[in-house]
């Protein structure tokens, strides 16, 4: 068996994580995925403690498996007509090279598209065309900044913060590799390919709008934007007598076992929590509630607790607890590979399923240039001309 997108062919022109993490969707679900590189390689490589060998980061081995990398100077002629020459028979490019840089290269959608006509040109970007920010650089840190992401920290808890974890490249990676798929669909009923353009900036704006425009969504406004329920500062998990918990009690039904369970069943009388409009309208008071509650059992006794009232309800988990999550075990998240250069490695596995099939081969993260020969004999090279392509630098095996 093998994955949906057995057959489709991504050149890959991307660094660190939303344009890695796009092109790692496509290739676990079969793709073939080539990750072309510039000298000294994609800087994901390098930017995480603990890797064993240089060049091969925890953090890129996670967004780079199932793909080859060849090792490409695309500024001299002979790299960069490898590269077109990869791109004809490609059904898609991927990159988040700034459009400028794609211009002066030759590797802008017009360009390509006359080349390869059925070649789908997904171009990753900061932001959008048509404002003033476009075509400047930008990591996931300023994206947060400017779509209101740390704003709903400041707004929360009084004080504006990332989250730790650089989500808006996740996010937009993954809008990416979806658009890829639309297209994809597009394509095989029209048989030409097209442009796509996905912003980091409007696309995390929306994300961050779609969920706390609120009352703003009416012109003039109904009231304040914002989730007063997402913008309370105990909108986390609650400490109980011995750790933290989770509970989420949302409707009616929800609500009033909760009431029940944690022995104040005259609340479902308080006119601030008798609908879920009430409910979120004194949020802060639904949230202090809770906060009061939890705190008199341990985690264990109310997760008992309120599993027999059906109220929704998890535990806490730290970074490293997942590691242990019975569930994930159960379900086998965790899968252990022996890389060819860096030993034994845990790896998450892809988490959705297909019953036409997945990919079944798990090709480890390439080390840099690893497949350089293989792909270039794959474009009709013979040994004479990848010798002197290496031997010039136009093409590269490793670090130099």
């Amino acid at each position: 068996m093998s994955g949906p997108l057995d057959g489709v062919k991504v050149v890959d022109l991307t660094t660190v994580v939303v344009g890695p993490i796009a092109t790692r969707t496509l290739a676990d679900q079969g793709a073939d995925v080539i990750k072309v590189e510039a000298p000294g390689g994609d800087i994901l490589r390098f930017l995480a403690a603990g890797s064993r060998t240089p060049a091969m980061s925890g953090k890129f081995i996670n967004f780079n498996r199932n793909k080859r990398s060849i090792g490409l100077d695309i500024k001299q002629p002979e790299g960069l007509a490898a590269m077109k020459a990869l791109l004809a028979k490609a059904d898609v490019f991927v990159t988040n090279v700034r459009p400028q840089g794609l211009e002066r290269a030759g590797l802008d959608f017009a360009s390509l598209h006359a080349l390869n006509p059925r070649l789908i040109h997904c171009g990753i970007v900061a932001f959008g065309r048509g404002g003033r920010y476009y075509n400047r650089p930008a990591y996931d840190p300023i994206i947060q900044s400017l779509s209101g992401v740390a704003g709903t920290f400041h707004r929360a808890t009084g004080e504006p913060r990332f989250v730790p974890m650089v989500m808006t490249d996740h996010t937009t990676g993954l809008i990416a590799a979806q658009s890829v798929g639309f297209a994809l669909y597009r394509r095989e009923r029209t048989g030409v390919g097209e442009a796509i353009e996905v912003p980091m900036f409007e696309n995390m704006a929306s994300f961050v709008m779609s969920e706390h425009l609120g009352a703003a969504t009416f012109d003039p406004p109904e009231g304040p934007s914002g989730d007063a329920r997402l913008l309370s500062p105990d909108y986390r998990p609650l400490p109980t007598k011995d750790g933290y918990l989770t509970v989420r009690p949302n409707n009616n039904r929800q609500a009033f076992a909760f009431f029940d369970a944690i022995g104040k069943p005259e609340l479902k009388d308080d006119p601030r929590f008798r609908t879920a409009l009430t409910r979120t309208q004194n949020a802060p008071d639904y949230f202090r509630v809770q906060v009061e509650a939890l705190a008199t059992k341990t985690t264990a006794e109310w997760l008992e607790i309120f599993a027999k009232a059906d109220v929704p309800a998890g535990p806490y988990n730290e970074i490293d607890d997942l590691l242990e999550d019975p569930h994930l075990a159960e379900v086998g998240f965790w899968h252990f590979d022996d890389h060819p250069t860096e030993g034994r490695i845990r790896r998450t596995k892809v988490p959705n399923s297909f019953s036409g099939g997945m990919r079944e081969e798990v090709l480890p993260a390439p080390q840099l240039g690893r497949h350089t020969r293989e792909v270039l004999r794959e474009l009709g090279h013979d040994e004479a001309a990848i010798e002197a392509m290496l031997a010039s630098g136009a093409a590269f095996e490793g670090l130099s």
